[in-house]
C-alpha cells in the first residue's frame, strides 16, 4: 500500500473484477487523507478523498502472488464511483459503464451499502443500477 487508510476502488476496482470491459492504467485508490497522485516504478496511483464514515466496504485480496492489497468489493466500488462523479445518478452515465459478469453483484449487498451513504442521490443511481444488473443476468 503507498498510502495508508486507502483501499483500491472506483474503476480500478471494477476492471480488476471484470465489471467494466476498460483497461484501467492508473490505479485509483480512495483515502481519508488528502486527494493526489503518486509516481512510482509501479505505475500511477491516484488517490481521491473519501469521508471517513464512508471508508468500509473493501477487503484484503492476493492480486499476484505473495501481494496483498486492500480493494473494494464489486458493490462499494461502483457506489464509490457514483458517489465521487458528478450526474452520475442517470441512466446515461449507468449505461455508459457497460457494466458486465453482474453475477459478481450482490444487488442485496449494493442496496444495503448505499442506505449507509445516506443521500438521495445514491438510492437513485442503485435503482438504475438494479435494474442493469438484473437485465445483464
Amino acid at each position: 500500500m503507498i498510502k495508508k487508510a486507502s483501499y483500491i476502488s472506483l474503476q480500478s476496482a471494477l476492471e480488476y473484477y471484470g465489471i467494466i470491459p476498460e483497461y484501467v492504467p492508473k490505479i485509483t485508490s480512495v483515502t481519508t487523507g488528502r486527494p493526489g497522485v503518486v509516481h512510482s516504478k509501479l505505475g500511477v496511483f491516484i488517490f481521491k478523498h473519501l469521508k471517513k464514515d464512508l471508508f468500509w466496504g473493501y477487503q484484503e485480496q492476493e492480486v499476484i502472488r505473495g501481494a496483498t492489497v486492500f480493494i473494494a468489493r464489486p458493490e462499494k466500488a461502483l457506489l464509490d464511483l457514483i458517489y465521487l462523479t458528478p450526474n452520475s445518478d442517470n441512466d446515461a452515465y449507468i449505461e455508459e459503464l457497460r457494466l458486465q459478469r453482474c453475477e459478481k453483484i450482490n444487488i442485496e449487498l449494493l442496496i444495503h451499502y448505499a442506505k449507509d451513504f445516506k443521500k438521495p442521490k445514491m438510492e437513485r443511481a442503485t435503482n438504475l443500477l438494479k435494474k442493469v444488473i438484473i437485465n445483464k443476468r
